[in-house]
């Protein structure tokens, strides 16, 4: 508010309240009014000023503090938030409701520098880059960033994290409007739309040539079973499809539910007639469908991404595709976007393109606007936001206190889901604290977090902090229940152990499964290291850190070495290695620590040493 405006509107007040009088703001101050009164009441100052100028009604808050004089009132200056992609009017219309909103597009990185000095707020879709420049440039005035959409590859969440800053997405809003395209894309591609329109408008009528294939009764795999993966799997059952899924860690309750059977990787994409692709782009899945990926397919297979690009090797799709093992694709995402001009696969004779439109919707750009908006508004105002994906909020103290035992507890989570196999999916999960400390005395909201991060960013794209940690286990089904066995040991040790049990299913190592028929790894802090102590009854001490290799062997002389020659032959560093054992000569859990990852014929080798009854790699 103007400084005459607010001189001439407290004069107004002061007509009736002559004890109050005004604190004009200086020119370095501009943004702030503060007014001091000392015998009338805070509800008819608060009254009075909106009353007389009728511009203070856009002022968020107002802040009372005790002085010498009385009580002084202080306008806070509304923030400001700069939108830098187009967003949706209703998103806008919240954000002007709350602060100062500046709509500057197309800035470049130099330009984005320059005026994220002035704001509280950063609101951006996929084109703009949020780097560490940007963070440093902000100078510690920057509180929120806002992605409009699910994907943050363009925000670097360590500068973020570092810098103080929460990082926000809208994951929610586009779910219908992705599995729409992707039907759209699998109905089009069936019955060849996009070929025949370009046919008949280069002045041709080729009804022979795009004779199309029917839907009803073919087998439909959706790969990846999240929120547009089940989306998809009911239209297409409307269509009267057969819908299957592939999603290890998918609720097979929920699919169930839907009429969609749960398999195997491999069973679903040997099966299908259509595949259509839902997965997150992850270490694990990047390139997924390979060479030796399509060699598995059944011929003449129809294939729908429009998900992420970097989850199919372009070139290898474009050999699938002229050797006649695909024989058509619809794709609405790509490895680098926009695609080069002469990509062999956008221009081929058998492929559908469109230019990453699953969220191109009116309805989804409006929800998309609103939900960001939202998100940012809330953390602004200093509210948990449930969509947060960085900065987990805990007091230094604690966070001091527990940073070891954070570290065991992801690499717990990491490792326990490592062990689970395929097919039925997590049912829940239970930790197990000991400690010799009260309850109350005991913070364990980031170790829950953890240890939920640990047991889904590896077959997830989503981020997981004690912000958000809830809010996903929630959204993927995952129940986590804690409890707290008191154990005589120092109370200046904030805890002696923490174990993990997921229950109801399958493990890929049988070993790891307790008494009870759990999967169940432990472990503990040792000298400030995370160790593992425990998997499934068999006692370990190994260092958290690499990779591990997990066997169960027989207990007799000569398999340390057996395994350790393999090893050294393929030029894999050993960096640690325990034993744990039933009894003498019977069974015994070797665990081996490894720099490198070993390649699939040295870990075939082990498998196939006589004394090795199981094993498993896993990486930490």
């Amino acid at each position: 508010m103007a400084a005459s405006a607010a001189t001439k509107s407290l004069l107004r007040l002061s007509s009736t309240s002559p004890d109050i009088f005004p604190l004009l703001p200086s020119a370095a101050s501009s943004s702030t009014l503060c007014l001091s009164f000392r015998s009338c009441s805070i509800e008819t100052c608060f009254l009075g000023i909106h009353l007389a100028n009728p511009a203070c009604s856009k002022i968020p808050a107002l802040r009372t503090r005790s002085t010498g004089r009385g009580l002084r009132i202080e306008a806070v200056a509304r923030p400001t938030i700069l939108v830098a992609e187009k967003l949706g009017e209703a998103g806008l219309g919240l954000l002007r409701e709350f602060a100062n909103v500046d709509c500057s597009y197309n800035l470049s990185p130099e330009e984005l520098c320059v005026k994220i000095s002035l704001c509280d707020a950063l609101i951006v879709r996929s084109g703009t880059k949020v780097t560490q420049e940007v963070f440093e440039a902000s100078k510690g005035r920057l509180k929120v960033v806002g992605r409009a959409g699910v994907g943050i590859d363009n925000v670097d969440l360590q500068a973020a994290t570092e810098s103080g800053c929460l990082v926000v997405n809208a994951p929610t809003a586009n779910t219908v409007a992705a599995a729409e395209h992707g039907i759209a894309l699998l109905t089009a591609m069936a019955r060849n739309v996009a070929q025949a329109d370009a046919s008949m408008k280069a002045g041709k009528w080729q009804r022979n040539k795009y004779v199309g294939v029917s839907l009803v009764g073919k087998t439909l795999a959706v790969m990846g079973f999240g929120k547009v993966g089940s989306e998809v799997a009911r239209r297409a059952r409307g269509l009267g499809m057969h819908v299957i899924a592939h999603d290890p860690y998918a609720p097979a309750d929920r699919a169930r539910a839907i009429g969609v059977d749960l398999v195997s990787f491999d069973e679903a994409i040997s099966t299908a007639d259509f595949i259509s692709l839902h997965m997150p782009l992850t270490p694990t899945t990047a390139k997924i469908f390979n060479d030796e990926t399509f060699a598995k397919l059944k011929k003449g297979v129809r294939i729908i991404n429009v998900a992420r690009g970097g989850v199919i090797d372009e070139d290898a799709l474009v050999r699938a595709l002229d050797n006649g093992t695909v024989a058509q694709a619809a794709l609405d995402v790509f490895t680098v976007e926009p695609p080069p001009k002469d990509s062999k696969l956008v221009i081929h004779e058998n492929v559908i393109v469109t230019p990453h439109l699953g969220a191109s919707t009116v309805e989804a750009q409006e929800g998309v606007a609103v939900e960001i908006a939202e998100a940012v508004i809330g953390a602004l105002k200093g509210e948990l936001a449930a969509t947060a994906v960085n900065a987990p909020m805990v007091p230094a103290e604690v966070l001091s206190e527990l940073a070891s035992y954070v570290i065991l507890a992801e690499k717990l989570g990491r490792l326990a889901v490592q062990l689970v196999a395929g097919g039925s999916g997590i049912k829940g999960v239970k930790v197990v604290y000991t400690s010799a400390r009260d309850p109350d005395d005991l913070d364990t909201r980031i170790l829950r977090a953890m240890i939920t991060k640990g047991i889904i960013e590896p077959i997830s794209s989503v981020f997981v902090n004690i912000v958000n940690a809830d809010y996903t286990a929630k959204q993927r089904g995952l129940r986590i229940c804690e409890e707290r066995i008191f154990r005589d040991t120092s109370p200046e040790i904030p805890l002696d152990s923490i174990q993990i049990h997921l229950s109801n299913v399958e493990s890929k190592f049988a070993s790891a499964l307790s008494d009870a028929g759990d999967i169940t790894v432990e472990g503990r802090v040792k000298d400030g290291i995370p160790r593992l102590t425990l998997v499934g009854s068999f006692s370990v001490d190994v260092s958290l850190e690499g990779n591990v290799i997990l066997c169960r062997n027989t207990d007799q002389p000569g398999n340390i070495g057996r395994v350790g020659r393999i090893l050294g032959e393929q030029n894999v560093n050993i960096s640690f290695m325990s034993v744990g054992r039933t009894a003498p000569r019977k069974q015994a859990i070797m665990a081996i620590g490894v720099d490198e990852e070993p390649n699939k014929e040295t870990l075939r080798k082990i498998g196939e040493t006589p004394t090795i009854e199981e094993f498993v790699f896993l990486k930490l």
